[in-house]
C-alpha cells in the first residue's frame, strides 16, 4: 500500500499488506524478500538495459534498470491484492456441483462461504475471495467447498492417487537461485476451452498471491506426452541454453528471452542478479522450462492434452508443494487422476504432490467462547464435515484431519473459523456492538510522525520491513526470538534490529540509481517486548563516516536533543569508522560505516553508511521524562 506522495512531496512509504488485512510486520515473508525499490521503480517507462559481460559465469546482466518494482505486499491491483476476483460460469459450476440450483442461489450460497459477490454478467458470476482460501480461486475448488457446504458431499475430498514411476531430479547447483522444486503428474484429462481457462486462470492467481509475483513459487503446466522422463531442474550458465518461450516462434538463448520477451522483461528481476539461471530439462536434453519466466513452446497445452506435468519452483518448500496440491486437486476434480513423482533432492526423495491430510486440534470450550455458541463436539464435527474436514473427539477436544490443499490452516482459530461458516453467519443475530470506543495514536507513533517528516526532509525515502525475519543475517544483532513452528526457512526469528532489513533493500535494488537513502521506524523484538527503533541508511561512492555523523547530529538537533558521540569497536562497522550516541548517559544507538565483510555477503560493491538509534530516549528526554507506555518502545542499549 502506497502512503503519501510516493514521488516526494511529504512523505515517501511503501507498507506492505497481510494477506489478512495486516500492516507491517508479522507475517508470510522476511525482510530480505525486498520492500521497497527506490522512486523510479514506478517509471511505467523504464526500459531494460542489458550489457552481455565478457564473462557469462561472472556477471551476465551488468544493468537492469527498469524491472518491475520488488515489494513484498502491496495494495490491491498490484501484487499482493487484498482480495482475488474469481469468474465462475454458472453452468460450469452447476456440472461440477451436481445439482441444479439458481443463478441466485448460487450466489447465496457462495457469499456465505466467505466469498464476496462482485456482480453477475453474461451468466457468469464474480467473487471476491480472499487470500487466505487460495483453494477458490478456481471454479472447480468453489465447486468442492460448495458441495460439502450444501451438504452434497462432507469430509475429505477423495482423490485417486497413482504410484510414482516418474523422477524429477533437483540439481544441487539451484540451492543459491531457486532452491526448491517439486513435481506431480495428472492423467485422463479432456482439456476444454472452460477447463483450459480455468487452469490458466488458477495458475495466475497463485503466482500473483501465494508465489508473490512468482518471487517465491511458480508453476509450469506441460503437455506431458510429447517430453521424455526423467525431468532434470538445474542451473546453467544463460549464453548456453536455447530453446522456443512460448508465444514466439524462434529460439534464444536465456538472456535473448529477458530482453526480448514479454514475460521475460516482467520477471526479469527475480533472476538477473545470478550467475546462473534455473531450467527444468527432460531425458533428452528439451527445455520444458525457464522458471520463473516462461515455458517453452514444446510442452505447451492443447486441447488435445490428455496427460501433464506439473512443475513448482521456488524459495518455500512448504509454498510450492501447496501451490502443486492446489493445481493438482482441481485438475482432478474434472476427472483428471493423480500420480505422484519422485521429486530426488540430493539428501532426500520426496513423493509428490503430498496430499495426506494435516492435523489440527480444537478445544470446544474455547471454540464456543469465541462464536458465542453453546455446540456440543458432535454438533461441530458435523460443521467441519461440511468444510471438508475429517474429525473425531475425545472429550471437549476434536482432532481434524484436513486437506492438504487448505494452505490457510495454521491454528485452531482458523477451525473455528470454518465451524460458524458452516453454522452461518447469516444465524447470528444482528445488533450493535455493546461497547464502543475512540480511538487515539499513541505517543509514540506521534513522535515517530515526527522524525520520519525530518528524514523525509533530509532526502530519505521511508520503507516498512517485516518484523519476522530469517536467522542467517550475517548481520550481528542482540538475541533474536526464535519463532517455534517457522513457516519457512525464511521466518525462523523475530528481528533485534533493523539494520539487515535495510541492507536487503539495498541488496534487492543494487541496479538502480545512486544515491540511495533509505530509512525505518518501527519495532524490534528483545525478550519478551518490543523496542521503536529508527534506522536510516545510504548508499553511494562517496559514502563515509562523516555523512553518517552529519545525519545523527542533525536529527539530534531537530528533536532538540544534545548527545555525545565516542568512538566505538562494532563489528558491523569498519574499524575507527563506528561511533555511538549517548544521551544523558546512555548508550542509545550506533552509526558508521558498513564492514566490507557484511557488504560482500549482500553483494554491495558501493560504501554504505547506516545509524539506528533507539526512539524512547530521545522521546522521553525530548518530552521532559515523560512516561513511556509498557511495549511503546521503551529502549535498551543495542550490542
Amino acid at each position: 500500500m502506497l502512503r503519501g506522495d510516493f514521488f516526494g512531496t511529504r512523505r515517501n512509504r511503501i507498507a506492505h499488506e497481510d494477506p489478512r488485512g495486516r500492516h507491517d510486520a508479522a507475517d508470510e515473508e522476511s525482510a530480505h524478500e525486498g520492500f521497497a525499490h527506490l522512486p523510479n521503480a514506478c517509471d511505467p517507462d523504464c526500459l531494460l538495459s542489458v550489457h552481455r559481460s565478457t564473462s557469462a559465469a561472472t556477471g551476465h546482466l551488468a544493468c537492469l534498470a527498469g524491472s518491475p518494482l520488488i515489494c513484498n505486499r502491496t495494495s490491491r491491483g498490484y501484487l499482493n491484492p487484498t482480495v482475488t476476483n474469481v469468474d465462475v460460469p454458472y453452468e460450469d459450476l452447476i456440472d461440477l456441483l451436481g445439482k441444479r440450483l439458481s443463478l441466485e442461489e448460487c450466489v447465496d450460497r457462495i457469499t456465505f462461504m466467505g466469498a464476496g459477490p462482485e456482480g453477475v454478467q453474461n451468466g457468469t458470476m464474480t467473487f471476491d475471495i480472499f487470500p487466505n482460501r487460495p483453494d477458490l480461486y478456481s471454479v472447480e475448488g468453489i465447486a468442492r467447498g460448495l458441495r460439502g457446504f450444501l451438504g452434497l458431499e462432507l469430509g475429505l475430498p477423495r482423490y485417486s492417487v497413482g504410484s510414482a514411476t516418474t523422477d524429477f531430479i533437483v540439481n544441487p547447483n539451484v540451492a543459491d537461485v531457486r532452491p526448491f522444486a517439486v513435481g506431480g503428474i495428472v492423467r485422463g484429462l479432456d482439456l476444454d476451452t472452460a477447463l483450459l481457462r480455468s487452469l490458466v486462470d488458477l495458475q495466475e492467481k497463485l503466482h500473483l498471491t501465494v508465489g508473490r509475483k512468482r518471487r517465491k513459487v511458480a508453476i509450469g503446466i506441460h503437455d506431458l506426452d510429447r517430453v521424455t522422463a526423467p525431468f532434470t531442474y538445474k542451473a546453467v550458465l544463460p549464453p548456453e541454453v536455447r530453446f522456443t518461450p512460448l508465444g514466439l516462434a524462434e529460439e534464444m538463448d536465456l538472456l535473448d528471452i529477458l530482453v526480448k520477451h514479454e514475460k521475460g522483461r516482467e520477471y526479469a528481476h527475480l533472476v538477473a542478479s545470478q550467475p546462473v539461471f534455473p531450467i527444468i530439462t527432460d531425458a533428452k536434453g528439451n527445455v520444458l522450462s525457464f522458471p520463473p519466466i516462461i515455458n517453452g513452446v514444446l510442452t505447451q497445452l492443447t486441447p488435445e492434452t490428455r496427460n501433464v506435468f506439473i512443475d513448482g519452483t521456488g524459495t518455500d518448500l512448504e509454498a510450492v508443494g501447496g501451490c502443486l496440491s492446489i493445481i493438482a486437486t482441481s485438475l482432478a476434480e474434472r476427472g483428471g487422476k493423480i500420480e505422484l513423482v519422485h521429486t530426488k533432492y540430493p539428501d532426500r526423495t520426496l513423493e509428490t504432490p503430498d496430499l495426506a491430510p494435516r492435523q489440527h486440534t480444537l478445544d470446544m470450550r474455547r471454540a464456543n467462547e469465541l462464536l458465542g455458541l453453546s455446540l456440543k463436539p458432535n454438533e461441530a464435527i458435523e460443521f467441519l464435515r461440511r468444510m471438508r474436514h475429517d474429525a473425531r473427539a475425545e472429550g471437549e477436544v476434536i482432532t481434524a484431519s484436513s486437506p492438504a490443499y487448505r494452505l490457510d490452516l495454521l491454528h485452531s482459530v482458523d477451525l473455528t473459523e470454518d465451524i460458524a461458516i458452516a453454522w452461518g453467519y447469516d444465524r447470528y443475530p444482528r445488533g450493535l456492538p455493546k461497547r464502543m470506543t475512540i480511538g487515539e495514536a499513541l505517543a509514540v507513533n506521534e513522535f515517530g510522525e515526527t522524525v520520519r517528516t525530518l528524514l523525509i526532509g533530509y532526502g530519505y525515502q521511508e520503507v516498512m520491513s517485516l518484523t519476522i525475519a530469517s536467522a542467517k543475517e550475517p548481520v550481528q544483532t542482540p538475541p533474536r526470538v526464535e519463532v517455534l513452528n517457522p513457516l519457512g526457512e525464511e521466518f525462523t526469528t523475530l528481528r533485534s534490529s533493523l539494520l539487515p532489513a535495510l541492507l536487503n533493500i539495498f541488496r534487492l535494488n543494487k541496479h538502480r540509481e545512486l544515491p540511495q537513502r533509505i530509512f525505518e521506524t518501527a519495532d524490534v523484538v528483545l525478550g519478551a517486548k518490543n523496542v521503536r527503533r529508527i534506522a536510516a541508511a545510504a548508499m553511494h561512492h562517496k559514502a563515509a563516516f562523516t555523512e553518517a555523523k552529519s545525519l545523527v547530529l542533525s536529527l539530534l538537533r531537530d528533536l532538540g536533543q544534545s548527545g555525545e558521540v565516542t568512538a566505538v569497536d562494532d563489528a558491523n562497522f569498519i574499524p575507527g569508522r563506528a561511533a555511538a550516541v549517548v544521551l544523558h548517559g546512555r548508550d542509545i544507538g550506533r552509526f558508521g560505516e558498513i564492514h566490507p565483510r557484511i557488504l560482500e555477503a549482500y553483494t554491495l560493491v558501493q560504501p554504505v553508511i547506516i545509524f539506528e538509534l533507539d526512539v524512547a530516549p530521545l522521546r522521553s528526554s525530548r518530552l521532559g521524562g515523560e512516561k513511556v507506555f509498557p511495549g511503546s518502545g521503551d529502549g535498551e542499549p543495542l550490542r
